[in-house]
């Protein structure tokens, strides 16, 4: 089936937290922040799905490790770090110039997702938005890209997705949609050329640095 649609995942494609989320939360955890991180992301999963307020959660959790920083301070210095990246935002436009539409296809809790819907503007750059938080089902659940196609309205196999995380590469593959493995270190002039593979032509996209290194996340 010819690719009428582009589904982009968010974190490792569209947009990094600079310098990782170990360093983003370093100056209220210090040297526990990795013991931070290895309790509590696992806990964050059922809000991805939109089960659950996040922000309570990470209270106690913030409590528990003697941080004394309100946690809506913490919130928004950690998760609303987020870098644009441009050479990605072109090429999503790009797309669309080409005369397909563009999606977003993202694992998020509600907090995050509102903050990127708004204050990052994703809600004009894309003709859909499919978080998870909102869908009710999180990636790699073949069940998250099913819900993602009858949001954009077409036939999954119409769909041409792009994730840095293998695994939901594979579940969007086994709900039918053509997906490809991508992020941001692999550069722009790979990704062009995987769209060309799906007949997706677009101009290339030039890289500031030849591809930046990918900020690990616990929205995969």
């Amino acid at each position: 089936m010819t690719i009428r649609h582009v589904l982009f995942d968010a974190d490792g494609v569209l947009q990094l937290v600079p310098g990782g989320w170990i360093a983003a939360m370093e100056p209220h955890l210090g040297d526990r922040t990795e013991e931070f991180f290895r309790r509590t992301w696992s806990e964050e999963l059922p809000m991805l799905a939109g089960r659950g307020d996040y922000l309570p959660l990470l209270a106690a959790a913030l409590e528990e490790f003697g941080v004394t920083t309100p946690v809506e301070d913490v919130y928004a210095d950690v998760w609303h770090r987020i870098e644009l990246v441009e050479e990605s935002i072109a090429l999503v436009r790009a797309v669309r110039a080409a005369g397909l539409g563009v999606h977003l296809g993202t694992n998020q809790e509600s907090y995050r997702a509102a903050f990127m819907r708004a204050d990052l503007g994703y809600d004009a750059l894309f003709d859909t938005s499919s978080y998870s938080c909102e869908l009710g089902v999180a990636k790699p659940d073949p069940e998250f890209f099913l819900r993602a196609a009858r949001l954009i309205g077409d036939e999954p196999a119409s769909v041409l997705f792009i994730d840095d995380n293998p695994p939901n590469v594979d579940g969007a593959r086994a709900a039918g949609l053509a997906a490809v493995h991508w992020h941001v270190e692999h550069g722009h002039d790979a990704l062009t050329a995987l769209l060309a593979q799906h007949g997706v032509q677009v101009s290339s996209v030039q890289d500031d640095d030849g591809g930046r290194p990918v900020a690990p996340s616990p929205a995969v």
